[in-house]
């Protein structure tokens, strides 16, 4: 993790302020596996440096990794969430009936760092066509239903491989903390909507209280996360790449039990045990609805 490391500014707004420290960096490389750059994956409690942003309210690392050793470790990152991925998406469908009369059709939808493309599926079952994911990681792509399967580029995202005003909709969910540039990412799902196309996004949210009472044991604050959003980061951000009509809102999440139980800031061992005694008697499996802190984003693309 110390090679290839540069210091960057505030990747929203650009300051190079940084007079506040948030926490310094606390990385064990012998710490870290297969599942480092993987998605929910059990907390290793370890995170960059990081500064808070006194223009923005961002929370980013600096110094952080290149582009291409981040690309690199996703690449081969391991996957064993494909159950909490069906969970998750779900839970994003949600919001699609207030956001499918607000868009121009259903006719071009794309989802950044879809994972294994469960959210893919509910894009089809509410109507969509022309749907398209991106995800890095080979073994998401490989999980996924042979049905969705080709509907998944293993890549980055790139733009240029989408053409300009031909999207409706454009999700990301729990990407847009990973990525070196998300202000970029943002300006050029602008470029791929059509007018009053949206952009519907999940973050974690800094400021939630989920966040302010775990503290720094909060999973949020993860090795894998460059930059970590609130509200007010948010709004800027959606500003700064050109969406009007911003919306905001807490997500309330819903995951088996035995899920939830992995993200307690436990001893590794004490937390093995009750996993483990959780899925043999089946309670583990129970689904259980809890506000995790996470934040709801839409903006649309106006007709200017």
């Amino acid at each position: 993790m110390s090679v290839g490391m540069a210091p960057r500014a505030c990747p929203v707004c650009g300051s190079t302020d940084e007079s506040n420290v948030f926490a310094e960096a606390n990385i064990r490389p012998a710490g870290l596996d297969e599942y480092a750059y993987a998605s929910r994956k059990t907390p290793e409690y370890m995170h960059h440096r990081l500064i808070s942003c006194p223009t923005c309210d961002l929370l980013y690392a600096s110094p952080a990794p290149q582009p291409e050793a981040l690309a690199e470790a996703y690449r081969e990152a391991a996957f064993d969430s494909t159950e909490e991925a069906r969970y998750a998406s779900r839970t994003y469908a949600r919001f699609l009936p207030r956001l499918i009369p607000q868009i121009p059709d259903q006719c071009g939808a794309l989802d950044i760092g879809t994972g294994d493309g469960a959210f893919l599926e509910q894009l089809l079952a509410a109507g969509f066509t022309d749907v398209r994911g991106v995800e890095p990681s080979s073994a998401p792509v490989a999980a996924a239903r042979p049905e969705i399967r080709p509907l998944i580029r293993q890549d980055v995202f790139r733009p240029e491989a989408f053409d300009q005003g031909s999207l409706s909709l454009v999700t990301c969910f729990q990407t847009l903390e990973h990525v070196p540039d998300p202000l970029t990412l943002c300006q050029q799902a602008y470029a791929l909507l059509k007018t009053h196309g949206a952009i519907f996004l999940i973050c974690h949210n800094r400021r939630a209280a989920s966040a302010r009472i775990l503290g720094k044991k909060s999973p949020i604050f993860d090795v894998e996360h460059l930059q970590l959003f609130s509200p007010r980061s948010a709004q800027y951000l959606m500003q700064q790449a050109g969406f009007t009509c911003v919306e905001l809102q807490p997500v309330l999440n819903l995951y088996p039990l035995h899920y939830w139980m992995k993200l307690l800031p436990a001893p590794g061992p004490i937390k093995h045990t009750a996993l483990t005694w959780a899925k043999r008697l089946q309670f583990g499996y129970v689904p259980v609805a809890l506000p995790a802190g996470n934040l709801a984003i839409i903006g649309y693309r106006d007709g200017q």
